[in-house]
């Protein structure tokens, strides 16, 4: 007994607020994941985005990577489906759906993972990401959930802890097979500097003491390794796990910006709940804010069973269990490879998060000229963007779950050679027309609209100041130039025009 009440030992009483809370936290996630669609797609992905929505088309047959946008590759034609995400999101997020019945239930969850398979599939390079293929994962199996009318079969519930199950321990082995830091218990001296977008914690994380980052090494070896296979034990087990997995992933929200990654691996771990569980932790909650007791908590719907739903959902699992087979052998697999999908539409994949630690942070500092001529005295402004660092005294912002995919894909860019990121140079070569889409993807625009004659882009290292550093200069990175990446190029470049018209952004 705790606050007065008794604490459930049981897995039985039903998933109705288990329903509730799934649905509602993957509602929200595909909602920043359509605003997301709806305002950068056509900038990076669209007719004439970074990487043409052509490109796409040609090289994927629907087959491969089945998508609406396969059949009306348009601007109009995403942006309509980016709101109607957005819309159904809302509904889903109000429960409206639920309340209307199973079917229509069904239908909701079933068009919102094809609309975002739509845009996952398009995406390219801009959409390479493991929580791609989690949302649309995570959406399939919202489908058999089923209404408020009838009771969630138990066999969806453990679909989610199957994969969350994936999602963990892919996530651990991929870290002791790929860096040396992850076995000397070292990664955590670097992650917080050199993570693709550090947040306002981010410093102060870096900044802790060397004895505690070799504590988190050792705590995300238990929690990925070892915490995942309490998630099929009997209750309060699976419980305790889903309590330490919401606060491994809330210390790395609180610590970072990956996208919706670790927010929706949040919401999967309330699976790990039965309404007995939550419940409890909801009548805790009232009792410590109001001093009262649980029984509005515990007085939960008792929902009829559903046959056909039933059936439904046990079908889908034997389609799940056989696509877990190559999910599963990669897992085991020496050579493991993360954040993959083995189907084309993204049902079963297999997942891993910095199985390497880069130990230095590497930045792309773009910047333009009105100058016709370019020598020692040419007058260079700066490109600011919305999450990545440029400059040292700015603090690093918070957009999580928000993702901004051009900042992500630039961190990745720093630290390979320019021949590796071809889209790079129609990134320039859409500056150098001063394009409005392009232009919307950053903070700041030196130029107000106008066009430059000439763009470069600067390669730094990167590093925070020490404490000392901060409280003299107020900055929070110090930085050191490692030479020019790409340019100076203007409008009638003859390379950069011969790129432009190879197209080969692969």
């Amino acid at each position: 007994m705790v606050f007065g009440i008794d604490v459930p030992f049981y897995e039985p009483g039903g998933y109705w607020l288990t329903r509730f809370v799934l649905q509602r936290g993957l509602a929200v996630i595909y909602l920043f994941a359509f605003v997301v669609a709806l305002r950068q797609f056509r900038p990076l992905c669209g007719e004439d985005g970074v990487l043409p929505i052509d490109d796409y088309v040609d090289r994927f047959s629907f087959r491969e990577r089945p998508s609406i946008l396969h059949v009306s590759p348009t601007d109009r034609t995403a942006a309509w489906l980016a709101r109607a995400g957005i819309v159904l999101s809302c509904m889903a997020l109000l429960g409206i759906p639920s309340m209307l019945g199973t079917p229509v239930q069904v239908a909701v969850w079933l068009a919102l993972w094809a609309l975002y398979l739509s845009f996952a599939n398009a995406g390219q390079l801009f959409y390479g990401y493991g929580w791609e293929s989690m949302l649309t994962e995570a959406g399939a199996l919202a489908v058999f959930l089923g209404g408020w009318a009838v009771a969630t079969p138990a066999v969806v519930v453990w679909l989610f802890r199957w994969m969350l199950f994936r999602n963990m321990l892919g996530a651990g082995l991929i870290k002791l097979r790929g860096d040396d830091c992850w076995r000397e218990l070292t990664c955590m001296d670097y992650h917080y500097e050199t993570q693709p977008i550090p947040n306002p914690a981010s410093w102060f994380a870096h900044h802790l003491p060397k004895r505690f980052h070799r504590v988190e090494v050792a705590g995300n070896h238990v929690v990925e390794l070892a915490v995942p296979f309490l998630y099929f034990a009997p209750q309060p087990f699976a419980a305790a796990a889903g309590v330490v997995t919401l606060a491994f992933m809330g210390w790395l929200v609180l610590t970072g910006n990956f996208s919706w990654l670790n927010t929706l691996t949040m919401v999967l771990a309330l699976a790990l709940f039965a309404d007995p569980q939550l419940a409890w932790l909801v009548g805790v909650a009232s009792t410590v804010a109001t001093t009262v007791g649980a029984d509005l908590a515990l007085a939960l719907p008792n929902p009829s069973p559903s046959f056909a739903l039933a059936i439904l959902a046990w079908g889908y699992a034997l389609v799940v269990l056989g696509l877990s087979y190559y999910p599963v052998r990669n897992l085991l697999s020496s050579g493991q490879r993360m954040n993959t999908s083995f189907d084309p539409l993204n049902l079963v994949n297999t997942y891993g998060a910095f199985g390497h630690v880069t130990k230095d942070r590497y930045e792309l500092v773009v910047q333009g000229t009105t100058d016709a001529v370019v020598d020692a005295d040419t007058d260079w402004r700066t490109y600011e963007f919305h999450g990545k660092p440029t400059d040292v005294s700015r603090r690093p912002p918070q957009w999580a779950p928000y993702h901004l995919r051009l900042d992500w894909q630039l961190w990745f860019a720093a630290m390979q050679p320019l021949r590796r990121n071809p889209w790079f140079l129609h990134f320039l070569a859409k500056l150098l027309e001063a394009d409005a889409d392009t232009l919307s993807l950053l903070r700041t625009d030196p130029f107000d609209g106008e066009r430059p004659e000439h763009v470069r882009a600067l390669r730094y290292r990167y590093r925070y100041t020490t404490p000392t550093e901060r409280q003299e200069t107020g900055d929070w990175w110090r930085r050191e130039r490692l030479g020019t990446y790409a340019g100076p190029v203007a409008r009638d470049d003859t390379h950069l025009q011969m790129a432009l018209r190879r197209r080969d952004w692969a």
